[in-house]
């Protein structure tokens, strides 16, 4: 048994793991690992207190994978729900579709059960407040600098403090396997900060934030989902074990598949792999980046580095 997560997965990694040595499913673990994160009002990059597009509202997207069936439910642009990880469950569990957004996700929550509430919190509105500032705009501002301004701040993250730019919006994943050999991924953010309105990154994209196979493995991506989408990253990942690599080749490969993308906007990419028999890495373009993981045996989380694997282009 294993979970491994982003290091902002800390939080929910005991829960995940209880649930494994209770012999629950891969799946329950990732959901509920998660789910603590998203409620988590000081994380404002997922959930409660994430930071809003650059409207002021705060938009989630989410994903779920089965690695036994490869079943996956995703959600986008939803508003007003603590928990888009539990929506993108149901979505996979309830409907013929893969994949609601906006709206529709929405009533579908609803139509669950899901309560409503305010995810701007005190906090996230004044770092959104700042950040507009500091990119040289005041609130409200007219519709016709929007493009504008979301290149301002995802080009000069600078001007911003690390956590509050859109180069470091965080996100949330984690991946299990269990005792029966099941293995799952989830993903869930609140996205870039201060985005365009109706952005919809890679973690609620399956193949791109989010793959899981459990005969080959699983993988998940955070930072530039841009990017993600564009290479396919965390099916490229499960791919490359699928041909025999193990998790260090295949991660490694899987990024390095980015280093000639072209991208004014990039800032970071990161990456985290679980393969069947419980080995796992992480990689990053940052330097400093750590990765979270526990097992079977694990007293408390443990945290390790991810194996940097620099930015070669366009940066």
């Amino acid at each position: 048994m294993k979970i491994i997560g982003s290091s902002n997965a800390r939080v929910g990694l005991p829960l995940g793991m209880a649930v494994l040595r209770k012999g629950g499913s891969a799946l329950d673990a990732v959901e509920l690992a998660i789910r603590a994160v998203e409620s988590n009002p000081l994380d404002h990059t997922v959930g409660l207190g994430g930071l809003p597009n650059l409207l002021g509202t705060v938009e989630l997207d989410a994903s779920i994978m089965d690695g036994t069936t490869r079943a996956a439910g995703a959600i986008g642009g939803v508003h007003r729900f603590e928990h888009p990880i539990s929506i993108a469950r149901r979505v996979m569990q309830e409907l013929p579709h893969a994949f609601l957004v906006g709206e529709g996700a929405e009533r579908f929550a609803r139509e669950c059960g899901f309560e409503e509430v305010d995810l701007l919190t005190e906090e996230a509105l004044e770092m959104y407040a700042r950040g507009l500032r500091q990119g040289g705009v005041e609130a409200p501002f007219a519709d016709a600098v929007l493009r504008a301004l979301v290149g301002r701040l995802a080009t000069q993250p600078d001007r911003v403090s690390g956590k509050e730019a859109g180069k470091d919006a965080g996100t949330v994943n984690v991946l299990a396997l269990d005792q029966h050999g099941n293995l799952a991924a989830g993903v869930s953010t609140s996205g870039f900060a201060w985005k365009y309105p109706g952005r919809v990154g890679d973690s609620a994209v399956i193949g791109a934030g989010n793959y899981c196979d459990s005969r080959y493995g699983a993988a998940a991506c955070t930072g530039r989902g841009e990017m993600a989408i564009r290479a396919s990253t965390a099916h490229t990942v499960v791919t490359h074990l699928r041909s025999g690599a193990g998790p260090q080749e295949s991660g490694r490969r899987a990024m390095s598949d980015l280093s000639d993308f072209a991208d004014p906007y990039f800032s970071s990419m990161n990456c985290v792999v679980l393969a069947p028999d419980g080995n796992h890495a992480a990689f990053s373009t940052l330097e400093t980046a750590t990765y979270v993981y526990m097992d079977s045996q694990s007293k408390d989380v443990q945290e390790e580095p991810r194996t940097h694997v620099p930015w070669l282009a366009g940066a």
